[in-house]
């Protein structure tokens, strides 16, 4: 007799099974290589004891890694039929572990799937991926870390510094909320198809202070504002406000010249001026 559970089938073998050819309108791109998924899976640290929130599994390679890494539990959400089919088949290896949610997952409160402390690791489907970032960040304090694939370019805008051309209010929200690093970049050909473009894997780690949602609420509307004309004078970008005193009233509280541009703010004069909307 042998023991141990029988040998998984090849993702290519899933794919074909389910058709789950990947569709543009659905930002599907699959990674199919064991040991990339496993790096990936690793980037969220030790998951003994977590529970962990996958968004858009595909055909199951990082669902696999992350079962393989050791967690209390995986919520994988899909919004495809043919996914769901596929991530059914890997449930029935492991009911107690894996549960399989059909559902939009820029519609669903994701901390409410699971349990602390909670992670979300994911290759985030390329058209959902800034949306389902920035409701993240509104319930941050509700998560442990974040491991999230992206296009290269809005890796870079996550991370980038001021006064850089990548610098702009998905930088000021991330960095606001969370310490921002890329810790893998993946070319077009590790996936099946191949993007046009290269990808990485952003880790973000909460901040132990996390703003209140008013305050969050503030912060979305004025780098909304500022960045919405980047070209513009601080001045004359936040006239959009609507703040009881003007642009002028508001920069000179915070100590801000308002001839000033947006890009030129570094995360913490952002978050004075956030202060200050907020009231």
């Amino acid at each position: 007799m042998t023991g141990g559970p029988p040998p998984r089938p090849a993702l290519r073998e899933v794919i074909a099974r389910h058709e789950l050819d990947a569709r543009k309108s659905l930002g599907q791109h699959f990674l199919l290589d064991p040991g990339l998924c496993a790096r990936i899976a690793g980037l969220a640290g030790d998951l003994a004891g977590r529970e962990v929130v996958e968004v858009g599994p595909g055909p199951g390679g990082l669902t696999r890694a992350l079962l393989d890494a050791g967690p209390r539990r995986v919520v994988a959400v899909e919004v495809d039929p043919r996914a769901v089919a596929a991530a059914q088949e890997l449930r029935a290896e492991d009911p107690a572990r894996l549960e399989v949610l059909t559902g939009d997952a820029t519609r669903l409160d994701l901390a409410t799937l699971v349990a602390t402390p909670r992670q979300v690791v994911a290759n985030l489907p390329y058209n959902v991926g800034t949306p389902i970032l920035v409701n993240l960040l509104r319930g941050a304090p509700a998560w442990e870390r974040l491991t999230l694939m992206f296009q290269q370019e809005v890796a870079d805008r996550i991370c980038a510094a001021p006064d850089t051309d990548a610098y702009g209010r998905l930088s000021v929200l991330a960095q606001w909320t969370c310490t921002a690093s890329v810790q893998l970049r993946v070319p077009p050909g590790a996936f099946s198809p191949p993007p046009r473009v290269w990808s990485a894997v952003v880790v973000l780690e909460p901040h132990p202070v996390q703003p209140s949602p008013a305050l969050f609420a503030a912060m979305e509307r004025l780098t909304a504002s500022a960045f919405g004309q980047r070209r513009k004078m601080l001045r004359g970008a936040l006239r959009t406000l609507g703040h009881p005193g003007g642009p002028e009233a508001l920069l000179g509280a915070a100590g801000i010249a308002p001839e000033r541009r947006a890009e030129t703010l570094d995360v913490a004069e952002f978050a004075t001026l956030a202060g200050l909307v907020a009231g």
